[in-house]
């Protein structure tokens, strides 16, 4: 094989190559599920806990969001925002129940929502954190930091 083949033979493997790199590399994190960086350790509440109950759950698992599970169902998300708001508006918002503040059927997405479809939900709506659910059962929660280390990542 001379040198000319050789040549001709490595600028059809480099031009394969790029033919078959259809996305830039930054683009990969939007390809990936939400199912594959998720936090799969569900906190949850009752919805009969207390702010301060939710809030020392909370604490003590170092997160901003508790799922609201009754009898197996979601019926809402606890967020560290509705903390701030029992603080301001309420006398004695420890002893009361997080019903008044939590957001009832919170919007969800399911593991194969893409981590840029995730973003593009949560920089709309203004969420910090979303449950990610298989059917109606919860199975795992996103934050934006999570999606901000899944875009870092990448």
């Amino acid at each position: 094989m001379d040198l000319r083949s050789l040549s001709l033979q490595n600028d059809e493997a480099t031009a394969s190559a790029s033919a078959t790199r259809t996305q830039p590399e930054y683009a990969c994190a939007s390809m990936t599920a939400v199912g594959e960086i998720m936090t799969k350790e569900l906190v949850t509440v009752a919805s009969g806990a207390t702010v301060a109950e939710a809030a020392t759950v909370m604490g003590e698992r170092k997160v901003g969001s508790a799922l609201v599970i009754d009898e197996g169902e979601l019926v809402g998300i606890f967020t560290e925002r509705d903390i701030v708001r029992a603080l301001s508006q309420d006398f004695d918002p420890p002893g009361h129940p997080i019903t008044h503040w939590m957001t009832r059927e919170p919007l969800t997405i399911s593991p194969e929502t893409t981590v840029h479809e995730a973003l593009d939900v949560m920089l709309t709506r203004g969420f910090r954190h979303l449950p990610v659910v298989d059917g109606a059962t919860p199975v795992g929660m996103v934050s934006m930091r999570d999606l901000s280390r899944a875009t870092a990542e990448r």
